[in-house]
């Protein structure tokens, strides 16, 4: 059991879970209490131990379902349910002789000996249907042996996370049909109200949810049974919600950043300014020594000093929003807001080929993200062919607001430096670079695609203080935690 809990822990910190070793001696000694074979219970005592952030619970059960997951030990068709499991703690371990034990059971592919091939397609409807109106787990459980056994066909040795073999079992069981007569059946055995009509189609998607999560559970034991844990693990980890590349996340998983975003910038924001407090100490306090000093004879050994009053920069910000570097620019600007108590002024500008000031949309709102959602409606960013143009929205800047910047002004302009081939005119970044405090680029995608194509990101790098990669939440974090 030691040895699996170090590989499922070292899966954690591979997929980003911050798990010190304290937390690791926790967990070991939580698993001496319980009873492994109770899989519930094990899952809650390791979550308690190692999991400290509410969001990366999705990444833990993923990892947990690998790790700890049953599989039948004997002959599938065992009549004997005290053989059917086994200890979670022997459950990473391949079989042991290659196809001869992959024929135990016939637990490997299509076609593998046992009771499993015997069940027609026919049969096996008529097992999934009285599965359903059942509502027995067991009854599930034995129909999502049979459905991957007949439909998924699995190919020893491939390294897949099993989405595609879900997808054919699901699709060969017509599960919109079979969604369809459930809601039929329950229309027909409730009466006409409305409510009544709303809480059987309920029950039906929780059924066929039942039955996805069975077959996805069956699949998974087997790639476990084929591969071992560590392989599957890596197939099917998922991304922490900060790790998340914003450029090219789904639209769940914009949702979990939306989600992750602002308790991060409260403790981002708690961050700084404890961090601006314990700065280095302030001018020496003249009346404050001299009075210490009376009791060493007018000696000052103890000198007194003054508490420190940083300066808070002065931000402003110049993002293209154009494409899908827009979801970035939006995540940015809201990250920005949420701390803006740590600088002095936060100035927002946004651009495709025309540039707009959108301060007054964040100033009119108390919250950044409606703020934000505003930007798209009002902001005034198209002057040509709605391609972007960053030398022409630099030009246009320095034009109307480059009297602004100051040396207290920390300039940051977000985007791909993908010019559309137009004139890239780095002398507007040279200028920024003199006036202000610091020029910082937040460029969001991968460093190996930048100078490829129409970027002009190389132009504009000899006049930036520094060019960040910048494609998730946690490298935003890492930016914007040093500004203040």
């Amino acid at each position: 059991m030691n040895e699996i809990l170090s590989d499922f822990i070292g899966e954690l910190r591979a997929a980003g879970l911050p798990v010190s070793m304290t937390e690791h001696v926790d967990a070991a000694r939580a698993a001496t209490m319980i009873d492994l074979v109770d899989r519930e219970t094990l899952r809650a005592a390791l979550s308690a131990t190692l999991v400290k952030d509410h969001d990366h619970r999705p990444v833990f059960d993923s990892a947990f379902e690998v790790f700890f997951a049953r599989r039948a030990v004997g002959a599938a068709a065992s009549d004997d349910p005290a053989t059917d499991e086994v200890d979670p703690g022997e459950t990473t371990r391949p079989p042991r002789g290659g196809a001869g034990a992959q024929g135990q059971g016939g637990r490997s592919g299509r076609g593998g000996s046992g009771s499993m091939s015997s069940v027609s397609p026919e049969q096996l409807q008529e097992m999934l249907w009285n599965a359903m109106m059942n509502g027995s787990p067991d009854d599930l459980r034995e129909v999502a042996q049979h459905a991957v056994e007949l439909y998924a066909d699995i190919e020893p040795g491939r390294r897949v996370g099993g989405t595609y073999y879900l997808y054919r079992t699901l699709r060969n069981l017509d599960v919109e049909g079979l969604r369809q007569k459930l809601a039929a059946a329950s229309a027909g055995s409730t009466p006409d109200a409305a409510w009544a009509q709303r809480a059987a189609q309920v029950d039906v998607e929780v059924k066929v949810r039942e039955l996805q999560a069975a077959i996805e559970k069956e699949i998974r034991e087997r790639l476990v049974a084929d591969r071992g844990a560590q392989s599957l693990a890596k197939s099917v980890r998922k991304p922490l919600p900060e790790d998340i590349d914003v450029m090219h996340a789904t639209r769940d998983e914009m949702l979990q950043l939306e989600k992750a975003l602002r308790p991060l910038a409260r403790k981002l924001a708690t961050r700084l300014a404890r961090r601006r407090r314990r700065r280095r100490r302030g001018p020496v306090d003249l009346r404050h020594t001299v009075r210490r000093s009376l009791s060493t004879g007018g000696v000052p050994i103890d000198l007194r000093f003054k508490p420190p009053h940083p300066a808070k920069p002065e931000i402003i910000v110049i993002a293209d929003i154009s494409g899908s570097v827009a979801s970035f620019a939006r995540f940015t600007l809201h990250m920005v807001y949420a701390i803006a108590s740590q600088f002095s002024k936060v100035r927002s500008f946004v651009f495709i080929d025309g540039l707009d000031e959108v301060t007054r949309l964040f100033d009119e709102s108390d919250d950044p993200g409606e703020a934000v959602a505003r930007i798209n409606a009002e902001a005034d960013v198209i002057a040509f062919d709605g391609h972007s143009d960053y030398g022409r929205a630099l030009t246009d800047f320095v034009k109307r607001f480059g009297r602004d910047i100051n040396r207290r002004s920390v300039v940051i302009i977000l985007g791909d430096a993908r010019n559309n081939y137009h004139q890239a005119h780095p002398e507007t970044v040279r200028f920024l670079k003199e006036k202000a405090r610091a020029v910082y680029w937040l460029n969001p995608e991968p460093t190996t695609y930048w100078n490829s194509g129409d970027s002009v990101i190389a132009q504009y790098a000899p006049y930036l203080t520094k060019i960040v990669e910048c494609r998730s939440l946690r490298q935003l974090e890492a930016f914007v935690g040093d500004l203040a």
